[in-house]
């Protein structure tokens, strides 16, 4: 198993994680032990690449949810 679907399932089932997350991605993607390549495709949202790193079928991915929404359009 990939070291961002670990990631992935990791966030999916554990809220602290998910606060973590949330509060300092980076921090929290580098301590958990992702390189610069899997935070970067993590977080560009592009569901069809983070399948392909995580080693899945990007119809296996949840949709995702983007949590920093920039609301001023």
């Amino acid at each position: 198993m990939s070291k961002l679907l670990d990631y992935l399932n990791h966030l999916d089932s554990n809220a602290t994680a998910i606060a973590a997350h949330n509060a300092d991605p980076a921090a929290y993607m580098t301590q958990f032990g992702l390189n610069a390549n899997e935070q970067q495709t993590f977080m560009s949202g592009d569901k069809a690449a983070i399948a392909v790193l995580a080693g899945i079928d990007p119809g296996d991915l949840p949709k995702i949810q983007v949590m920093n929404v920039d609301e001023t359009f």
